[in-house]
């Protein structure tokens, strides 16, 4: 039966009402929560223990015989992806069992970078879905009570996910983002409040994916813009404008450009939703372009109300650039959240920081200043200092139990009894501007691999993020090491394609148009040992204990140093798509 618009509106609206209802009752149970912090800790992980009790790794780890946090502490220690590893290989297999009790179904696996040239899989049980769909929900209240016409009847929201389904392992598991799952599970009065629909995550081509969100998106009524990391909205504001012909002669004639990689299946399914003509939009639209010379998102949607993503750690470089596209509009943290699991809920706007999710996770953590110990301090949530920060080790219904997940959080303030924290940034040799987590093994596996292939000496060196329209790697070098600028180039070239291959995550946002590529910027002679003599005053030690570091977190470190000359390599796909917008 097909229904009329009258019957969907009144239907959106009773259905919309249950599930604010429902919603705020677990917002209250959150709050009650969050006042007795210790006690609902004790019994989340007590209840994650016990649901996996005889599973192998259960038994192995003497499951059965928890009764306390004291009693899990005991009998796991501290872990990370290669200690859980060979029981992830069985489940790849279809072996459930090895990580997660009876009556668990394991619906996926998420992929996300590992330390080094392997991708880590992170398995997604039904148990695992259901709470981080109830993470969201906490946070889409949280954003309802200050934002109420974002969920008005005639309001769409734009998130941009990736494929849940790349590709299946050996026993048939598929492999992907799991947020793309969740769109797929979405019924149909949910999946009308989205602008997109789900199968455009089959278009693998980034260029084309983006082209035809905005295909469908542009005359949409968009109130809120999701995307975790704010270079995904400030890519599609710029190729919005960089393809703004081309976009409205496709909304002008009810087309959808055959200039771009879409697969044939993608375009039959979008085909009814792109044959209506947008004429008068397009006019509006051509007005705005010969008066302002740009098309940009603050043009096509004047009514978006909030834009979520990311606000901490060094991504928080790509929000200055977003009144120009957006205009005036509040951005709201989405927490800290990765493929391993939820970690926060913001409750405000203008601010990367938010609640623990203590009704979804065990939560552990260790003082920055001890992560390298032997037998560091491992606090509780209710034991952080204001101020201080950590390292944060996760448990999860994932099956990860105290899981050093690399990310160094500050407590900011408490929420109740529980702390609000805010990401800082990964771990001490990891660098992180889009998503891509970049480790120091891998900035050394891939700076060996191009001086081998090119016979060049590259005696020290580091690489460090630089802020730009796009945003790239700089590989620092002493002008002594490397002074002609041809073979810089070609190394620039060699590295970003090593780190390509040693880092999905890298290799896609590179791909993505997020990040440019490599250059190697020529820094003056004595660089290097007038920063050792530095740290070394800074801090103490002696010359045996200082490293240098082969990778820098923050964006300042590479502005320290005169640059007498920046390479990059030549014929650069990104450089020659990015010259041409």
């Amino acid at each position: 039966m097909k229904l009329t618009t009258p019957l969907v509106w009144i239907l959106r609206k009773t259905i919309g009402r249950v599930v604010i209802w429902k919603a705020r009752r677990a917002v209250a149970a959150f709050k009650q929560a969050a006042a007795h912090c210790r006690e609902t800790q004790q019994r989340v992980v007590l209840e994650k223990i016990a649901r996996n009790a005889e599973s192998d790794f259960g038994q192995a780890h003497h499951f059965q015989s928890i009764a306390s946090i004291e009693d899990f502490r005991r009998a796991v220690p501290i872990t990370t992806y290669d200690y859980y590893e060979p029981y992830i290989e069985r489940l790849k297999r279809g072996e459930v069992r090895a990580m997660f009790g009876s009556g668990q179904k394991l619906l996926m696996f998420a992929l996300t970078s590992g330390t080094t040239a392997r991708q880590k899989y992170i398995p997604i049980t039904d148990v695992a879905l259901k709470e981080y769909k109830r993470g969201w929900m906490l946070w889409g209240l949280h954003v309802f009570d200050q934002h109420r016409t974002i969920f008005s009847a005639d309001s769409q929201t734009l998130q941009l996910a990736s494929d849940w389904e790349e590709f299946r392992t050996e026993g048939g598991i598929p492999c992907g983002s799991v947020s793309g799952l969740t769109a797929a599970m979405h019924g149909w009065i949910i999946r009308r409040r989205y602008c997109l629909p789900p199968i455009i995550v089959k278009i693998k081509d980034s260029l084309a994916r983006y082209y035809t969100a905005l295909r469908l998106a542009l005359p949409a009524p968009i109130a809120m813009a999701v995307a975790p990391n704010p270079s995904t909205l400030i890519t599609l504001a710029r190729l919005g404008d960089e393809y703004k012909e081309s976009l409205l002669r496709d909304l002008a004639d009810g087309t959808l450009s055959s200039r771009f990689d879409i697969p044939g299946h993608v375009r039959d399914a979008l085909r009814p939703r792109i044959r209506k003509r947008w004429r008068s939009f397009v006019r509006d639209m051509e007005r705005i372009v010969e008066r302002e010379g740009h098309l940009y998102p603050k043009h096509y949607w004047p009514r978006l109300t909030l834009l979520a993503n990311w606000t901490g750690g060094t991504v928080r470089a790509y929000l200055r650039d977003y009144p120009e596209y957006f205009g005036d509009v509040p951005v709201r943290d989405i927490g800290l959240i990765a493929s391993e699991g939820r970690m926060t809920v913001p409750v405000e706007d203008g601010t990367p920081a938010g609640v623990l999710d203590i009704v979804h996770g065990f939560f552990e953590f260790i003082p920055e200043e001890e992560i390298e110990s032997a037998n560091p301090t491992v606090l509780l949530a209710h034991e952080l200092q204001e101020g201080k920060n950590y390292y944060i080790l996760i448990t999860t219904s994932s099956g990860l139990y105290r899981y050093d997940i690399r990310d160094v959080v500050r407590c900011v303030g408490w929420y109740h009894n529980t702390p609000v924290l805010e990401f800082l940034h990964k771990g001490a040799h990891i660098a992180n501007m889009t998503g891509e987590k970049l480790t120091e093994h891998q900035v050394v596996t891939a700076v060996e691999q191009a001086v081998s292939r090119l016979s060049l000496r590259c005696r020290t060196y580091t690489l460090a993020p630089v802020w730009d329209r796009v945003p790239y790697y700089a590989l620092l070098v002493e002008h002594r090491d490397l002074s002609d600028h041809a073979a810089a180039a070609k190394l620039a070239a060699e590295v970003d394609q090593a780190l390509r291959r040693l880092n999905a995550e890298y290799d896609y946002k590179r791909e993505s148009l997020r990040l440019g590529p490599v250059r190697v910027r020529l820094i003056p002679n004595g660089s290097w040992q007038r920063l050792r003599d530095r740290k070394l005053s800074e801090r103490g030690g002696t010359l045996e204990q200082y490293k240098h570091p082969c990778i820098a977190a923050t964006l300042d470190f590479a502005n320290q140093f005169r640059a007498i000359a920046e390479v990059a390599p030549v014929g650069s796909p990104l450089t020659e798509r990015a010259a041409t917008g």
